[in-house]
């Protein structure tokens, strides 16, 4: 069984998810700042009313941006009141293909909530994180045994929530990459898009034929 990170970083570069598997020690730890960014997303209310706590916050925008936004999600959003305070949050959750942790799964309706550190895209989801969030609600519905039909894609430093269908389109995406995760025995061809390759921590030793730390040390 794959692990959601890995059927979405299959998404990404299935060269990245080879080195991941191959020195699984590289880059296991979160930053703390990923961490400050994610905790966040348990904080909207608070950000909205205590001007000291938004100063201080690790946001990407202004504040007044910030609240503008966060006041429409919550004006907007039928999910608001779960999204602020979740039935459960940090849920391991076990599907038929793949495991992982959803940050939030909601009741009403029922659907996983995943919170993401960086940048949205300026509609929609980023293509690996669709993935990621198609893995966590099927393993949802896998675990309920009734259907999951949505997802909520959380940037908290950036005041934006993002509400997904679970589309065909993103149902077939999410089928490649399992399929792809499945397939990898070697290294995958380099991504032709190098943009991809500057915040990966496998970049200096991609492509460099050198055995790894752990099989050097036996």
């Amino acid at each position: 069984m794959h692990a959601f990170r890995d059927v979405a970083t299959a998404a990404y570069c299935p060269r990245k998810l080879y080195y991941r598997r191959r020195d699984p020690d590289v880059g296991e730890s979160i930053p703390s700042g990923v961490q400050d960014r994610r905790q966040l997303a348990f904080e909207y209310e608070k950000l909205l009313t205590e001007d000291t706590e938004l100063l201080a916050a690790p946001i990407e925008v202004t504040p007044t941006t910030f609240r503008s936004r966060v006041g429409c999600l919550k004006a907007g959003l039928d999910a608001w009141d779960e999204l602020v305070d979740p039935p459960a949050s940090e849920v391991l959750l076990e599907g038929k293909d793949a495991r992982g942790i959803a940050h939030k799964v909601l009741e009403r309706p029922l659907a996983p909530s995943l919170v993401f550190a960086g940048r949205p895209p300026e509609q929609g989801v980023w293509e690996p994180q669709s993935v990621h969030l198609v893995a966590a609600a099927l393993a949802l519905a896998w675990e309920r045994e009734q259907p999951v039909e949505r997802a909520f894609a959380e940037y908290p430093a950036y005041g934006v929530i993002r509400e997904i269908e679970l589309s065909a389109r993103r149902r077939s995406q999410y089928r490649a990459a399992l399929r792809t995760a499945e397939s990898i025995d070697g290294p995958p061809n380099r991504t032709e898009n190098r943009e991809k390759c500057q915040p990966c921590e496998y970049r200096d030793g991609c492509g460099v034929r050198t055995r790894s730390l752990r099989s050097l040390l036996g």
